[in-house]
């Protein structure tokens, strides 16, 4: 088999692991910034970003969690294993549009402080899948 044609097949192996990698990884990175002794939110910011998630999905939307979409670059390398990547290619984000109106309590500066945080949040499971996808590509 010709490297592109390696290539080519590691690359479709490695976006068939993608869901799987992205459940764990939101999993994690949930744990790690939203639980435990420090979070990057306070109670009632987080309290408020699930209100948000709620109204999202009663009003037939995707809500916020889950909204993060993820994928595997390839850029053009040498082997077939060089410079394969994770991507966010969608971070969620939370607008006083997005509420459909009706959380007052969802001020200017609460919503930066919360997408601040869900940025973060969706960098994090980015750093979470690549860890998995080293861990495959050194399976070898």
């Amino acid at each position: 088999m010709d490297d592109t044609s390696a290539r080519r097949q590691l690359v479709s192996e490695v976006r068939s692991q993608l869901d799987g990698w992205t459940d764990r990884a939101r999993v994690e990175a949930y744990a790690e910034l939203f639980e435990g002794d420090d979070p990057i939110l306070s109670e009632e910011e987080l309290r408020l970003l699930h209100a948000v998630d709620s109204r999202l999905e009663l009003h037939g939307g995707d809500g916020v969690w889950g909204t993060d979409q993820y994928g595997i670059h390839a850029a053009d390398g040498g082997r077939s294993t060089d410079a394969l990547s994770v991507v966010c290619v969608y971070h969620p984000q939370v607008t006083s549009d997005s509420v459909l109106r009706g959380l007052d309590d969802l001020d200017d500066e609460t919503e930066e402080r919360i997408n601040a945080a869900l940025w973060t949040y969706a960098e994090r499971v980015t750093e979470h899948i690549e860890d998995a996808l080293d861990e495959y590509l050194d399976r070898d």
